[in-house]
């Protein structure tokens, strides 16, 4: 028998094999690979054993609790209806996975090689011979071909916009498919097709897709869906004779037999039953629960760890998200000056325990963040734009309104005043109102009651300029309906970003993506220079001009006050009882905590010492 470690120097002697396989045909040069990355080589050649986040050692068995706060109504992620269960991805191969390692590059899983000519303009899978569905069907190219159409046609409307640049998908043999691509801008596309979940023709073809549904649909990952308990649990088995694995991309992947998703609607409730050992794992994204709420003998024990695991994602931009199509938010000096009365230092220190930093970037925590002034290779975006976006772009450095935590902020509201009386606001008997009699009054749409004591102190500072502002709270089904329908005035949300941003930039800010129902452009950006920089940043050549346009891209956001920004941290707190082993290498770029369930195993001695500690 061969050993894991002469595996691996086996893998290693074949990683010094070519890359990837250049061939000539009709004067292009077509690449074969293995695997594609969206600039430069991939890090895992041909015949790698695992990756380096995973323990091909990890031993198979036992379950995963989880607990979350919310609902589900639905089974179907793939429309614009409803709310789908957790994890509902488990149950779904892609063509190509994401490695957590790498930027963005793509292995392949359902696809055993992928080709591509050096002008991206189209991309070619072959799948693997033994890629099956649950039911045993084999995974065929007229699978993808089917799923592709079926979320263009029925699926949610951003999917329109998400691969808007594909013209055909065309089947070459039953394991052989092909996309064309109506131009060669966009060179992130060959990686987003790869990311297609491809679902079984024969079993969606007789059915409604656009039903919201809590039948359990039929898919081909490693694990499906073996309990439904409408809106309060969702379980997930995993596949006995799941097909993919002896592959590399999922050795030591994937090691729990069942995953269990229990559903609390209270955040208090959820976290006594962590505490409680009603479930296994939370990730707390409250941090007075992080600094106060963990607490009593199983936390002093160790029986129950609290551990921050620090990361290296960009981590977006969570704001309060004004809705540009609301006449009220249009002019940028009442947007500028809403920004004035958010006291996030005081906030910071009186509600989060100075936990968190100010996000300052649409891109922070990475180096596709703007800072200080434009450099020379932004300059050349930004000069032909120059009549099309604020003069502060090209002239100063973004900077956010501060305080000095004390809870008074007069210097900000003074600001924050004049903006508003320059915008044609003034404040009679008490209220804001304009020329034409109209009070500035508006709704905070939150679902989530821990928001309301971030909330409540914002609008007192707004009520001494004369705004009137209120809390609209509503159940999270509707929240998410609201959401789509851009049915709110000013809510919560976060725009979530990679270390390679791509066509989904248009999703969040583009026209195009404005008025098309459950996009990502939740403020309803219209902006000709947007526009143009979002485009730039689609058609990036390479990593540094990825780069740069991502940083114009990003000043032009800040510097028209699109958003109220928030605030983030850099790392995953983590509440976990001490039963679990995890590689000693960690994804660098997990973009979420998915960890636990992707490369954690239950370990049997630490169960057990833990059983007989309880």
């Amino acid at each position: 028998m061969i050993s894991k470690a002469q595996q691996t120097i086996s893998a290693s002697l074949v990683a010094l094999a070519v890359l990837f396989i250049s061939a000539f045909s009709h004067g292009e040069t077509i690449n074969k690979s293995h695997a594609i990355a969206m600039h430069g080589q991939a890090k895992y050649h041909a015949g790698f054993s695992h990756f380096a986040y995973s323990n091909p050692d990890a031993p198979r068995g036992g379950s995963l609790h989880l607990g979350v706060q919310g609902n589900f109504d639905s089974l179907n992620p793939f429309i614009a209806r409803g709310n789908a269960g957790d994890y509902i991805g488990l149950i779904y191969d892609t063509l190509m996975v994401k490695s957590a390692d790498e930027p963005f590059t793509q292995y392949g899983l359902l696809a055993k090689t992928v080709e591509w000519p050096d002008d991206r303009s189209w991309v070619r899978y072959t799948l693997r011979d033994n890629a099956r569905f649950h039911d045993g069907e084999p995974i065929r190219a007229s699978d993808v071909k089917f799923t592709f159409e079926l979320l263009m046609e029925h699926g949610s409307p951003a999917y329109k916009s998400y691969y808007a640049g594909v013209e055909r998908v065309e089947v070459l043999s039953p394991t052989s498919v092909q996309f064309h691509f109506s131009d060669n801008k966009n060179r992130e596309l060959v990686m987003i097709v790869g990311e297609l979940p491809v679902l079984p023709e024969h079993y969606w073809k007789d059915r409604s897709f656009t039903d919201n549904t809590l039948a359990i649909p039929t898919g081909s990952g490693p694990y499906r869906i073996s309990d439904v308990d409408p809106g309060k649990s969702l379980t997930y088995q995993r596949v006995d004779d799941y097909w993919a694995d002896d592959l590399a991309v999922m050795n030591g992947l994937y090691n729990f037999s069942r995953i269990k998703i229990d559903y609390y609607r209270d955040s208090t409730v959820l976290l006594e039953a962590l505490k409680a050992g009603q479930y296994d794992l939370r990730v707390e994204n409250v941090a007075k629960q992080w600094a106060t709420g963990y607490t009593g003998t199983a936390v002093d024990q160790g029986l129950l760890k609290t551990e921050q695991i620090r990361h290296n994602n960009p981590t977006g931009m969570q704001a309060f998200i004004l809705n540009l199509r609301k006449p009220l938010f249009q002019d940028i000096r009442v947007r500028k000056a809403l920004n004035y009365a958010f006291d996030f230092q005081w906030t910071n220190q009186a509600l989060f325990h100075n936990a968190y930093k100010r996000t300052e970037s649409f891109f922070s925590n990475s180096e596709l963040a703007s800072s200080g002034l434009p450099d020379e290779n932004e300059l050349k975006l930004l000069k032909p734009l120059e009549d099309k976006i604020p003069d502060s772009v090209l002239k100063q450095a973004f900077e956010l309104p501060e305080t000095d935590g004390s809870g008074n902020n007069r210097s900000q509201l003074r600001i924050a005043r004049q903006l508003l009386n320059e915008a044609g606001w003034q404040v009679t008997d008490g209220k804001l109102v304009n020329e034409e009699g109209n009070v500035f009054a508006f709704e905070f749409l939150l679902f989530d009651p821990a928001f309301e004591r971030i909330v409540n102190p914002y609008i007192r500072s707004l009520k001494r300029l004369g705004i009137q502002a209120g809390i609209r709270k509503v159940e999270m089904s509707q929240y998410i309906n609201r959401m789509r329908s851009f049915n709110f005035d000013v809510m919560v949300a976060t725009y979530p970003q990679s270390l390679s941003p791509g066509t989904e930039q248009m999703q969040f800010w583009h026209s195009s993506s404005a008025d098309v129902k459950a996009s990502r452009n939740l403020s309803g950006i219209r902006d000709e220079a947007v526009d143009a920089l979002v485009e730039n940043l689609v058609n990036a050549t390479d990593r540094q001009s990825l780069v740069t346009a991502s940083r114009a891209l990003d000043r032009v956001l800040l510097h028209n006050w699109f958003v109220v920004p928030q605030w983030h941290i850099d790392s995953h707190r983590v509440a976990y009882w001490n039963k679990f082993s995890r590689p000693e290498t960690a994804p660098k770029y997990d973009p979420g905590f998915n960890q636990a369930v992707q490369t954690w195993w239950l370990d049997k001695d630490k169960a057990e010492r833990l059983q007989n500690q309880q």
